[in-house]
Formats: structure tokens, sequence, C-alpha cells
């Protein structure tokens, strides 16, 4: 049987890539994308140039200004980055349509079979790169592979504006060499757990017995034993429709900072504030979604009196429903919001917002 032809496309420093693109004068400074330093912003993203002064997303902007004090504070433009989006994903849907969103900025493609009848992945991955950048003005790095988890580990390597190809005679080979915290899906908390049973690179982690990764790390463990043996046998999935909107943001440092969750939150309502706005719609369901540092997964609802496309409502609301969780007690990695019961007939995606935290 034929392997699969997997390619993942990650647009580089997205929102801040945009805010360089349209303001001249930002351009070769550091900008970090979030809320106010003054007022426990947050850092959604930020560009490469804040990135050497170790900012990083889901940061406290008070805490990126003192790293990088001449940072460009901006706040973000949500409407004019699900526009550019849109661009992007046109262009995907010009090879295939077999296309799964991870969040505005990345996705994956099965170009097994594709609409231009291109061979090679690679030609195909080469000239999304370049039609982004010739329609958009930015860059992107790709990773191409025969599943998503190799796809999704080759568009880092490197990025920014990069390629990278794990073909499958080097993919057991290139996995038993990768540093432990480099495989997609173990976090920081994960990382030192790892670490700590002596798991350093993906070799350790082959030769650990599956009893022990579900042990230690309960229904994941499968992931880690399958993944570390190039076994993702996941689809792309394009069709993931349901009557909701929603965004989440997944994080690589576990949280506990109440004031950091809060803005987080902050950020994902007003986000959805400004889609919903753009799209005519309203909702009256709110969902808070969280995951632990465990991987326990929890959602808390609530169903409004009126519809509504506030992020005021929407975070008063989300923040009475903090009350029933852990939050500020026990370590988070995940915090997610969505919409549903909405007031027409439009049936949108919940797209997951994997940010590198």
């Amino acid at each position: 049987m034929d392997c699969k032809k997997i390619i993942h496309v990650d647009m580089d420093a997205f929102y801040a890539a945009i805010e360089q693109r349209d303001n001249p004068k930002l351009r070769g400074k550091p900008v970090i994308v979030g809320g106010p330093p003054e007022k426990r912003g947050v850092v959604s993203t930020c560009s490469y140039e804040a990135r050497r002064y170790g900012v990083h997303s889901a940061m406290a902007t008070s805490r990126a200004l003192k790293l990088c004090p001449d940072a460009v504070f901006i706040y973000p433009r949500f409407t004019v980055y699900e526009r550019v989006s849109h661009e992007i994903m046109n262009i995907f849907k010009e090879y295939t349509d077999l296309v799964e969103p991870l969040s505005l900025d990345e996705a994956y493609l099965d170009v097994t079979e594709n609409k231009k009848g291109i061979k090679y992945a690679t030609i195909i991955a080469k000239e999304i790169r370049s039609k982004i950048f010739s329609n958009t003005g930015l860059t992107a790095s790709a990773g191409v592979s025969y599943n998503k988890f190799l796809a999704k580990t080759a568009s880092e390597i490197n990025k920014p504006n990069g390629m990278a190809v794990i073909t499958p005679d080097k993919a057991l080979s290139f996995l038993e060499n990768l540093a432990i915290g480099k495989f997609y899906g173990v976090g920081e908390a994960t990382k030192k757990k790892m670490l700590s049973l002596g798991i350093n690179n993906g070799l350790d982690l082959k030769k650990t017995p599956l009893e022990t990764l579900l042990k230690h790390f309960g229904k994941m463990g499968y992931f880690y034993y399958n993944i570390v043996r190039g076994v993702d046998l996941r689809n792309v999935e394009p069709y993931r429709e349901r009557k909701s909107y929603g965004r989440e943001i997944t994080l690589s440092e576990d949280i506990t900072d109440m004031e950091i969750i809060e803005s987080i939150l902050r950020d994902i309502s007003k986000e959805i504030e400004d889609i919903l706005k753009n799209n005519n719609i309203k909702g009256k369901t709110i969902t808070l979604k969280i995951k632990y540092y465990d991987f326990n997964q929890i959602t808390r609802s609530i169903t409004i009196n009126n519809f509504t496309d506030s992020s005021i409502v929407i975070m008063e609301n989300v923040k009475s429903l903090l009350r029933f969780t852990e939050a500020g007690i026990k370590k988070i990695r995940l915090l997610g919001i969505s919409m549903s019961n909405l007031d027409n007939n439009h049936i949108l995606e919940d797209v997951q917002l994997l940010l590198p935290f």
C-alpha cells in the first residue's frame, strides 16, 4: 500500500507578520501582539525579533516588556487575521479539498491525490509557500511526510520560512534521535516527567514499555508509543461541521495564575466577538473548556436568555463558569470557549487555535 502524502503548513509569526506587513515602520522591530502590559495582558504571538529576547506566547505582556523594553505592543485585529487566513485557505484548496485547519495560521493537507496531478508533495509545498508569499507578502513554513505527526514535526525543523521532508525510509532514524521535548504533544510538564523517567529522546521512548507509558501518562501513553514508531493513523479531516463556533489555546507551559487564565480567556472572547460580528452571527450557549496538566478534560456550559455576540457578555459568563472548575488550583494546559445555539442556519467549524505557548 502506498504511503499518504501529507503537508503541514504553518505561517511564521502570523499575527505579528501581518502587523509588520501593514505598517512598514514595524519591520525589523520587536512586535508583540497581545493585551497592553499595564492591564495584565497576555502575548498572543510576537515577531522573531521579539523572540530573541525570550518573549513567547502566553507570557504576561508586563513580563515581555521587562525582557524587551523596546517592543512595540499591538492589540490583536482578529477580523484582519481571519481575512488573510481565508486567502491562504483558498490557496490550499487549489490543490486539494482535504484541508484540515488547526487554527487561522496552520493546516494539514492530504495531497496523495491532488487537483493538479502533481506527483511529489514537496513540489506542491514549494508552490503553496511561493503563492502565499506572492498573494499576501507573508512567509510560511512547511513539513512533508506520510502522516500528520511527522508532517507537523517537519514543519518546525527549518522555521521560519523553511521546509523539511521526512521520508518513510528516514522516519524511524529521525524519531529515535529527536529530543523528547521536540515531540508534538510533549509540553513542558510532560517533558519534565519524561526526563525524570530517563526518557531523553525518541530511542529512550521507544525502549519504554507501553505499560510504563500508560501508568505515567494515561491514555496519552498509546499516542507516545505509536508516534515514536512512526505510526499515526489519523486522517486529514476537512468536514468537521458543527453548529458552533469556538477557539481554544494549547499551552506548553501549564499555568495556575488566575489573572493570566482570565486574560487568555478575555482575548479568546474578543476574538469570538470579532468573528461572530464579521459573520453576523449570535449565540446563546457559552461553553468553557479546560484541559488540566494530567490531560483530564472538562467542559462547563451556560445558556443565557438572549442571543449575543458581545465579548463582555461572553466573558462575564465564562468567569461564572470558572468557579465550577479547579482553575487556580490545578495546573491547566488548554483553555477554550465556544458559542453554540446560534440564531441562524450558519454551520461553522470548531477550529483549534494552537499557539506555541
